[in-house]
């Protein structure tokens, strides 16, 4: 037997209270006349050894009633356990979503956050489908749906648990909006078969985060959520809240070499308890400073820039630490001195860089030097010989005139391998030229009529050359004057599209596809004698523009996030070599020929490329986001559509639930609690009759 409220059954102690009136003697069993007893003051009896319980029968039906009320609103039941065929139910499809990200490795959240997991998968019964998700840039998944069902109910739990304590908190920050949908997506595939069951189930998603304000949810902007999709939080805090984080402030490409100086961002939580701090270079394995040291002051819930200390001479230090902070997670930023990214332009034509009225002189200045990079033209005669390796160096080719077969076959070679050439006509006997890169019989192009000048009346801003210029303020290409210009029908160009057009309707420069690659032609030249292009504003931003296109414009960072892609290119590397790439833990990765980018950037530090000469070197830092390690409110996730519910504690203890649901229907059908209150009357009529029957007994003996 089993109580509902087994709380009164405390009041069975009240019968201890009719114990004790038999105990006491009021009156005395036998009377005596007296004559006065006005001078004379009652004394009660007491308990003494001599007293002795009488009415014995009495007594017994009074305790009698007192415990057969004190278990009627107990409200008993005879318990019965969950059966199997309830336990075999629907039941539910969980996913268990674990926070993996470097806010986790504060003080014992990763433990936590383990416990919870390990509490949830405890408590699920034998008809629920379990997942189990670890998240932080991109998320892992440690068991599906399909690996916990192929499992016996009783080695599902142990084989999550294996699972998870093989995970372990990354230094990548925390995309929480995309783990959320991808669990959401996880728990709405269905197969046709199992539809009509998976509907009836309750789908939940247990979040297990330390839900920090730095979590990025911009894939919940403009998501909807599937139907029947419950999100379930179950937060974990460290015992030290506050944290101060360390942070790289990038300088711009164009600020001035000589002035420019690293700097530095620190910042501090709202509830902090500290404001000094200290900054300076530490080395690898070190504790302590290196050279000079800095304090600096940041008031709880501000940040503050300020320039790092010089580098000490003569001393290895290639990273800068924030000490005086609880926690140190994110108090190391890696610095590396960039250096200017070169790239080579080679230009194919018999012009004259001093020549004014040359498209060599205006190309040869278009192009500033900032401390990220260097664009150098180089310029060959359409038939000079050229050094090794200097065409395959170049992500761009331009040819402003006729070419001779042996250029025109390596350049089609180089569009195949993934090159960009720009082709000027500069009149229409470049033509036959263009028909050879093209690999094309003939192409027809003449001389557009002389009335005055031309103007682009049509522009695909929507290509990427052009995107640039696609606002308002920028997209006025009236006042360029174009003085002559080929007429170039785009239909005998296989593929051909056309960029601008002029406003007679002639294409004025299009994109043909070729390989890999592509050759951009201008029907016009920028050289004063064709057009005012190279005299624009636009002319600089053009030409950017296609070098970017080409994949000469990329500048490498001053640092790198966790998880971002390198690419190899910006470092120097050759893509069509192998390159080898050395981590911060001293590990190396292999990356085979044509590889173009280094994804394996997966924990802060400085990564080498040792399998170039001089070895390259980068660093990758912590994302700021992470530094962000205040709560985030949930009524945020809220805003955003996500099906939050607020009793958690229902879905850790699910076998509980159902048996208090189940004690209480019992105990409902039962209605043992109407037979004691029963009970309880029946002997309360007996001992009021029993009473009576005793009160009256001396009464009728002393009239006698």
């Amino acid at each position: 037997m089993n109580f509902l409220s087994p709380l009164f059954l405390v009041g069975a102690a009240a019968i201890a209270l009719p114990i004790v009136f038999h105990l006491i003697r009021r009156t005395s069993r036998e009377k005596l006349p007296f004559s006065s007893l006005m001078f004379l003051l009652p004394t009660p009896p007491r308990v003494t050894r001599r007293s002795r319980l009488e009415n014995i029968l009495l007594l017994i039906l009074r305790c009698v009633v007192l415990a057969l009320l004190a278990l009627g609103f107990a409200r008993p039941f005879f318990q019965q356990a969950i059966s199997n065929n309830q336990a075999n139910g629907p039941g539910r499809k969980i996913v268990v979503l674990v926070d993996a990200s470097a806010s986790m490795k504060r003080g014992t959240l990763w433990a936590d956050a383990r416990a919870k997991a390990e509490e949830v998968f405890r408590k699920t019964t034998p008809a629920d489908e379990v997942a189990v998700f670890t998240f932080d840039r991109a998320v892992n998944r440690l068991v599906n749906f399909d690996q916990w069902t192929a499992m016996s109910a009783g080695e599902r739990a142990a084989l999550a648990v294996e699972r998870l304590a093989q995970a372990a908190p990354t230094w990548a920050d925390t995309h929480l909006g995309n783990a959320l949908v991808t669990a959401a997506e996880a728990l709405d595939e269905t197969g046709a078969k199992d539809k009509q069951t998976d509907d009836a189930r309750r789908r939940q998603i247990v979040l297990i985060s330390d839900l920090q304000e730095g979590s990025r949810l911009d894939a919940l902007q403009a998501y909807e959520w599937p139907k029947n999709i419950e999100l379930l939080i179950e937060p974990v805090k460290t015992k030290r809240p506050t944290n101060a984080g360390l942070q790289l402030v990038a300088d711009t490409d164009d600020s001035d070499k000589k002035t420019a100086a690293i700097r530095v961002r620190v910042s501090n939580s709202g509830d902090a308890a500290r404001e000094q701090f200290q900054l300076g270079w530490t080395r690898a394995g070190e504790k302590g400073f290196v050279g000079a040291v800095v304090d600096v002051y940041v008031p709880p819930g501000q940040s503050r820039v300020v320039p790092a200390p010089a580098t000490p001479a003569g001393a290895v230090a290639d990273r800068l630490a924030l000490q005086g902070d609880d926690e140190d997670f994110d108090n190391t930023v890696f610095v590396i001195a960039p250096e200017a990214a070169r790239v080579n332009i080679l230009y194919l034509g018999n012009d004259s860089e001093k020549d004014t009225a040359q498209p060599l002189f205006f190309l040869q200045r278009a192009f500033q030097q900032t401390r990220r990079q260097v664009v150098q033209v180089i310029a060959r005669p359409g038939d000079a010989p050229l050094a090794p390796g200097e065409i395959e160096s170049a992500p761009l080719v331009i040819a402003a005139d006729t070419l001779s077969e042996d250029r025109i076959k390596m350049l089609r070679r180089l569009m195949n391998d993934g090159k960009t050439v720009l082709f000027a006509m500069k009149s229409a006997a470049a033509a036959p030229t263009l028909a050879a890169l093209l690999n094309l019989g003939t192409v027809s192009a003449e001389e557009a009529a002389s009335t005055g000048y031309a103007m682009l009346g049509e522009i695909d801003f929507k290509h990427p050359l052009f995107a640039p210029f696609a606002d308002p303020r920028f997209s006025d290409f009236t006042k360029i004057h174009f003085w002559k210009h080929r007429r170039l029908d785009a239909a005998q160009l296989p593929g051909a599209r056309v960029l601008a057009r002029f406003d007679d309707g002639s294409a004025a420069f299009l994109e043909v596809p070729v390989g890999k690659g592509a050759l951009l032609v201008l029907t016009s030249g920028w050289h004063p004698a064709d057009s005012q292009l190279a005299l624009s504003t636009k002319f600089v931003p053009l030409l950017y523009s296609i070098l970017e296109r080409s994949g000469g414009a990329v500048t490498p960072p001053a640092q790198y996030l966790v998880g971002e892609s390198v690419a190899l290119a910006a470092l120097g590397a050759n893509t069509n070599q192998p390159a080898t790439i050395r981590k911060p833990d001293g590990t190396s990765v292999e990356l085979p020929g044509g590889e173009m980018k280094f994804s394996g950037t997966d924990q802060p530090g400085i990564y080498t490329v040792t399998s170039l000469q001089p070895p390259k070197q980068f660093a990758v830092n912590l994302a700021a986001e992470e530094s962000k390690t205040a709560p985030l409110p949930t009524e945020e996730l809220e805003r955003l559509g996500a099906p939050l519910k607020h009793q958690v504690r229902s879905v850790t203890r699910p076998v509980e639930e159902k048996q208090r649901l189940l004690n209480t229907e019992l105990e409902s059908r039962q209605k043992l609690w109407r037979w004691l209150m029963l009970a309880a009357l029946i002997f309360l009529l007996a001992e009021t009759w029993l009473a009576g029957r005793l009160t009256r007994g001396p009464a009728v003996e002393a009239q006698t």
